[in-house]
C-alpha cells in the first residue's frame, strides 16, 4: 500500500511540474536524423516526436 502512495504522490508532483513548463519555445526545435540532416519541429501546433536510441 505505501508503494502505491508514493507512486501517485510521484506523479502528481511530474503532472504539477509539466504544468509549470512555458508554453512556447524561444527559438524552433532542431535535430539531426539517423541521415545527419537537420530537422525542425515546427512551432505553430503541438509536435509529437520519439527516438530511439542505440548503443554501438
Amino acid at each position: 500500500m505505501m508503494n502505491f502512495k508514493s507512486l501517485l504522490l510521484l506523479l502528481i508532483f511530474a503532472v504539477i511540474l509539466a504544468g509549470c513548463g512555458s508554453t512556447k519555445l524561444d527559438e524552433p526545435m532542431t535535430l539531426l536524423n539517423q541521415d545527419k540532416q537537420e530537422v525542425t519541429f515546427p512551432q505553430d501546433k503541438p509536435a509529437l516526436f520519439f527516438f530511439i536510441t542505440t548503443y554501438t
